[in-house]
């Protein structure tokens, strides 16, 4: 019995994916040539590895075993891929970066640049995609590394920038950045943030529930035992910061997020404590470690990370007065 492998590639995208046309999104094929792979390797084994009595079509046991073959013939070319860089000593290949768009443009922008340099025969790909999809995509294949943000007051699951997390389920994580927040309000309401009990008396702009930035003020309104009033939600940074120095609300931002930020638009309210938000990297990983390009293009975002250095220290930036709220 001959096996094209190239066909296995495909079993195994239908798996990890859960059906045909996601398998044909990861592939970027279509889902009548999916189909048709699969019916070949189908006439190639002599056995049904597709269950198509369902609406949805599922492996049968055969194609569930062959899909796990398919799993690990896939490491196997990871393995091999890795020991050849290491053997012509150059890293090449394409890789796909998933990340939200603050990140794309202080970290993923100057990584491009970076490797343009350091490894030229790398080709990055962002894509715009944040949170559970993109991790889902990372564990199915269709993106090489995540970029995430998480307030890194609300889980233990976070490491020391620089440092590798614990290798679980075929995933790497490795934290390159504390942002630290900010408290921002219209210039002209600065005077009436001395300490953490005035925010209540604030409209807020508040991030969407299981955003970074709205874990924090959910964490912060916690700590200080605050009833908030929240005006409106917002996820984009740009428009936040509009609504700020329209004179609509107050707001936690990064610091990241303040880095273009002309003098005058938002006052930074001088409070303590407020925290950070994390922002690491996810990758797939093997028995030998990530592959060699996937390390590359993370080694170029950790340097970009350390170029910003830490925040400068809190201050308050004064402009035109806002009205009152």
């Amino acid at each position: 019995m001959d096996i094209d492998p190239r066909r296995l590639r495909v079993l195994h995208a239908v798996a990890v994916r859960g059906g045909v046309m996601e398998a044909a999104k990861l592939l970027h094929l279509t889902p009548s040539a999916v189909s048709q792979q699969i019916a070949q390797l189908e006439r190639e084994t002599g056995v049904r590895l597709l269950d198509r009595t369902h609406r949805r079509v599922e492996l049968t046991a055969a194609g569930r075993l062959l899909a796990h073959r398919a799993e690990r013939i896939e490491g196997e070319l990871a393995e091999a891929r890795r020991e050849l860089a290491a053997l012509a000593g150059r890293t090449a290949g394409r890789v796909v970066v998933a990340a939200f768009p603050t990140a794309v443009r202080h970290l993923v922008v100057p990584a491009i640049a970076r490797l343009a340099t350091d490894h030229p025969d790398i080709a990055l790909r962002v894509v715009d995609t944040e949170g559970p999809a993109a991790l889902r995509e990372l564990r199915t294949g269709a993106v090489d590394a995540v970029i995430t943000e998480q307030d890194a007051a609300m889980t233990a699951a976070w490491v020391a920038p620089g440092a590798e997390g614990t290798r679980t389920a075929g995933i790497a994580v490795r934290t390159v950045l504390e942002d630290e927040y900010r408290i921002v309000v219209p210039p002209g309401w600065v005077a009436r943030v001395r300490n953490m009990a005035d925010l209540a008396q604030l409209p807020w702009i508040a991030a969407p529930p299981g955003s970074a930035c709205g874990q924090a003020l959910d964490r912060l309104a916690a700590e200080h035992a605050l009833t908030l009033r929240r005006d409106h939600v917002c996820m984009e940074f740009p428009a936040v910061l509009a609504l700020v120095e329209a004179g609509l609300g107050a707001a936690v931002v990064p610091w990241l997020a303040l880095a273009d930020v002309p003098p005058g638009r938002v006052a930074v309210a001088a409070l303590p404590g407020v925290g950070h938000r994390a922002v690491s990297v996810f990758q797939r990983t093997g028995a030998a470690g990530p592959e060699p390009v996937v390390s590359a293009v993370v080694g170029a975002l950790c340097d970009v990370a350390d170029a910003l250095g830490r925040p400068p220290a809190r201050s308050t930036t004064f402009g035109p007065q806002a009205e009152q709220p």
